[in-house]
């Protein structure tokens, strides 16, 4: 009952995650990508560290979300299957 979502792949070599394998991890991805881009295109431009204080704390959430829901956690994998 206790079982953590499992939105992203584990990489296949290094650490971290892969791509989603789930349409919540698709969603989340689309979602960073677009506060990015429209940041990029609307604040950016006017602001250079506006842009920055969206999209920092972005990132971190986005990087704290996938390190929860990535199949077999974060660990170095040398390739092997498992």
């Amino acid at each position: 009952m206790n079982e953590r979502p499992e939105w992203f792949g584990p990489k296949t070599y290094g650490y971290g995650s892969g791509l989603p394998i789930r349409w919540q991890g698709w969603l989340l991805l689309l979602g960073f990508g677009l506060i990015v881009v429209l940041g990029a295109i609307f604040i950016a431009p006017r602001s250079e560290l506006a842009f920055v204080a969206l999209v920092l704390p972005a990132l971190i959430l986005f990087v704290m979300i996938t390190k929860q829901t990535t199949r077999g956690g974060w660990r170095w994998r040398w390739g092997d299957k498992e």
